[in-house]
């Protein structure tokens, strides 16, 4: 099964990929581990985007697509993947349906996480981090003690850019980009919508549900 996963930030789609990757026998390729890998290794692809990625600017669509299409022809794919992170754009989407035909591969289902704006912006304000990498959030998985770590007993911060003015552009950026591509993918009928709110494993559930009616 080949499946695109769309999901607005803090909606929790990055737990939900390894537990799908797992369940499914699917290889998770993510856009931003791609291009850190290339980049890594040095490969012709890496050194270009690092150019980029040095100077603070997103990497160009072309250089992205042919990193997409240089994973995609790759062995551990073959049994099936799941792509976090490609296509973002209308560009993008259209320059995938016509590397996929090249591979002989074609989506199978677009996996839509839907989480209300109102509940992202209380998931993200809320989160806390400690610099020994143990992440928490004010409401739903609280330290022992307020502002510190549990593990290391070291104070707690918030990221810079998990404030509510910011995750609110963050989230009107996404949506101007992630709706047409949505309604791209509906007129196929291959989008399944599945709504990111409440426990991990009953959501999990839906998307079994989702996934299984087009395996």
């Amino acid at each position: 099964m080949n499946i695109i996963l769309l999901g607005p930030p803090g909606s929790g789609k990055g737990t939900q990929a390894k537990m799908i990757a797992d369940k499914y026998k699917v290889t998770h390729v993510s856009t931003g581990d791609i291009l850190r890998e290339n980049v890594r290794s040095g490969t012709p692809l890496g050194v270009e985007a690092k150019k980029f990625m040095d100077a603070g600017k997103l990497v160009p669509d072309a250089l992205l697509i042919d990193i997409i299409k240089d994973r995609l022809a790759k062995d551990d794919v073959k049994a099936g993947w799941m792509l976090d992170g490609f296509p973002r754009t209308m560009p993008q989407a259209e320059a995938l349906d016509k590397i996929l035909p090249t591979l002989g591969q074609k989506i199978d289902v677009v996996l839509n996480i839907d989480v209300p704006d109102e509940e992202l912006v209380k998931r993200v304000t809320g989160r806390r981090m400690c610099k020994c990498g143990t992440t928490y959030h004010v409401q739903f998985n609280p330290p022992k003690v307020e502002g510190k770590c549990d593990a290391c007993g070291a104070d707690l911060y918030q990221r810079a850019d998990d404030n509510e003015e910011t995750v609110k552009q963050r989230l009107s950026a996404y949506h101007a980009q992630t709706q047409p591509l949505i309604d791209y993918y509906n007129k196929r009928g291959i989008v399944a919508t599945v709504l990111g709110v409440g426990d991990i494993k009953a959501i999990f559930g839906e998307v079994v549900k989702a996934l299984d009616k087009r395996a």
